[in-house]
């Protein structure tokens, strides 16, 4: 075999199930060979930004690897932000980018999708990537591939795999997995001791759970342990969607002064707060009601527990979970929790549509016809999503990066074959909103919610007196036809019902509802948040 198909292979060994992508001259080689050799399907989208995030979407609903691949310079490069987003919000992905052949720098020429030097794309991923490589060596290509896929797999974190033109197809052999990363049992096994013995010890202990629990594929295993130890569970703000079919006893989603009320004074007034897989990062930990001193909690991240002022290190997430189900024994404990209430029962009537009428309108629509995965972009829609029913969910609730969500949608579907419902604003809907248009291609058809203020109205909560947040009003719905999907605009709440009746019912084209919304009408969570925000930095 040639060393891309041994990629190939390799990539689908190690969990990925298909590749997101945009060719262009310096990747064409390698994009002939992923076509013919259908080791990995392949999806082309139609902008760079929406390869990333699709891909990304793809390895955060499966707990596997996403795939995007690129050519040189103008589309690698044109992916930074969402393999940035990959990296700070821990998902797995595997950048391929075509390059320059071994010797095409001997010509004294620039080339073309040349930056400042023919390496300075490679340095530039070093800094959004757990590791990299060029594959200019046969011999060494197996190894190298091996070590790469192993560390994205381990950190779950994005890598960088380039692949100079010249090399594509030549004779390589076959890429062996990496072997386990050692362990000191004896370091897991204390580690396990002190937490066990801290939630013993702790009158209200709360687990928290994570995105690394999805990342290692972990939920019913976490669910398992909740329920044994006999810990109520929350998640965060970046973990929405965690554990949603799993039997956890699954409270709701900790948002500090922004959320559920009883979350909140559950969380803040733990003596046992178990971190489990959690970032701490403002948009999780910045709007607590009062503030959490991080050192009297378990923190199991990256790799590592710190309990207290005690670290352990090199402790994989899977081994400690598994090792304390091991010592828990089978039997779950009995207690009662007061799970978070979500609106229901749309007053289908002529008022106008608030965002809490979508979240409720959709709870309706999930509750007859069964939940479905949902993707939300950043904005005033992922607040949003927080009143709708616990489902799967993929957002960019750290890196806050807009643009997300009508790709991630996309990669939702291609990974897991599950229709999406897909929220978004009407300003990142203007940035990567028109990969709708790949939908009719491969027989998606998510249904979209667009909310449209015609503004940038989260950031108009923060600066109201700025004009720039005007964005006037595009019209958008009546754009879905020439996509190959169907549009509606809706501005009552009768509309938006018999709108979301249709698009439930009509299957084959992605269906877009617009969704009017009076400007300066927020949803009441993020009115919360804002709030939140301003009066901790009024007080700094």
């Amino acid at each position: 075999m040639n060393l891309t198909e041994q990629l190939l292979h390799a990539l689908k060994r190690h969990g990925a199930q298909q590749i997101f992508g945009i060719p262009g001259d310096f990747a064409l080689p390698y994009f002939r060979i992923i076509e013919e050799s259908q080791i990995l399907p392949l999806y082309t989208m139609s902008h760079e930004p929406g390869v990333g995030f699709a891909a990304d979407a793809a390895a955060r609903i499966n707990g596997s690897l996403g795939v995007a691949a690129v050519t040189y310079g103008a589309g690698a490069l044109n992916m930074i932000n969402s393999v940035a987003a990959a990296f700070a919000e821990k998902s797995p992905l595997v950048v391929l980018s075509g390059g320059p052949g071994k010797g095409e720098s001997r010509s004294g020429l620039l080339l073309h999708h040349q930056a400042k030097t023919l390496d300075s794309q490679f340095h530039i991923f070093k800094e959004i990537t757990c590791d990299q490589v060029r594959l200019d060596d046969a011999a060494r290509a197996p190894a190298d591939i091996a070590r790469v896929l192993a560390s994205c797999l381990r950190h779950s974190e994005p890598v960088y795999i380039e692949i100079p033109r010249d090399m594509v197809a030549v004779p390589c052999a076959e890429v062996l997995p990496e072997a386990p990363f050692p362990m000191d049992p004896d370091a897991l096994n204390a580690c396990v001791d002190e937490i066990l013995e801290t939630l013993a010890r702790a009158k209200s202990p709360v687990l928290m759970a994570g995105v690394e629990v999805r990342r290692y594929g972990l939920e019913s295993k976490v669910a398992a342990l909740s329920r044994r130890l006999g810990l109520p569970v929350v998640t965060s703000f970046m973990g929405r969607g965690l554990l949603t079919d799993h039997d956890a006893p699954l409270l709701g989603t900790y948002m500090g002064v922004a959320g559920f009320p009883e979350v909140t004074q559950l969380v803040e007034s733990s003596d046992g707060l178990f971190l489990l897989g959690e970032i701490i990062c403002d948009t999780n930990f910045a709007v607590s009601e009062t503030k959490i001193d991080m050192r009297k909690t378990i923190q199991a991240l990256n790799g590592q527990v710190n309990i207290g002022y005690h670290t352990y290190a090199d402790l994989p997430l899977a081994a400690l979970v598994d090792c304390m189900l091991a010592r828990v024994g089978t039997q779950d404990k009995t207690f009662e929790i007061t799970p978070q209430v979500f609106p229901r029962q749309l007053q289908a009537d002529d008022a106008s549509i608030t965002p809490t009428d979508i979240a409720t309108a959709v709870n309706d629509l999930m509750a007859e016809h069964g939940t479905m995965p949902m993707a939300s972009d950043m904005g005033d829609c992922l607040f949003t999503a927080m009143d709708i029913a616990h489902t799967a969910l993929v957002a960019p609730g750290y890196y806050a990066t807009m643009g997300f969500g009508v790709p991630a949608g996309l990669g939702l579907q291609a990974a897991t074959g599950e229709r999406p419902l897909i929220l978004v604003g009407d300003g990142a809907f203007q940035m990567t909103g028109w990969e709708l248009g790949n939908c009719k291609r491969y027989g998606w058809d998510p249904i979209v919610l667009l909310f449209n203020n015609a503004s940038w109205e989260m950031l108009r909560t923060f600066q109201p007196e700025s004009s720039f947040n005007d964005l006037g009003d595009w019209d958008f719905a009546s754009m879905a036809h020439g996509m190959g999907g169907d549009g509606v605009c809706v501005f009552t709440r009768a509309e938006l019902k018999a709108a979301l009746d249709k698009a439930i019912a009509t299957r084959g084209r992605f269906q877009l509802i617009e969704v009017m919304i009076p400007s300066g009408v927020l949803s009441s969570t993020l009115a919360r948040f804002v709030a939140g925000v301003k009066r901790l930095n009024s007080a700094k």
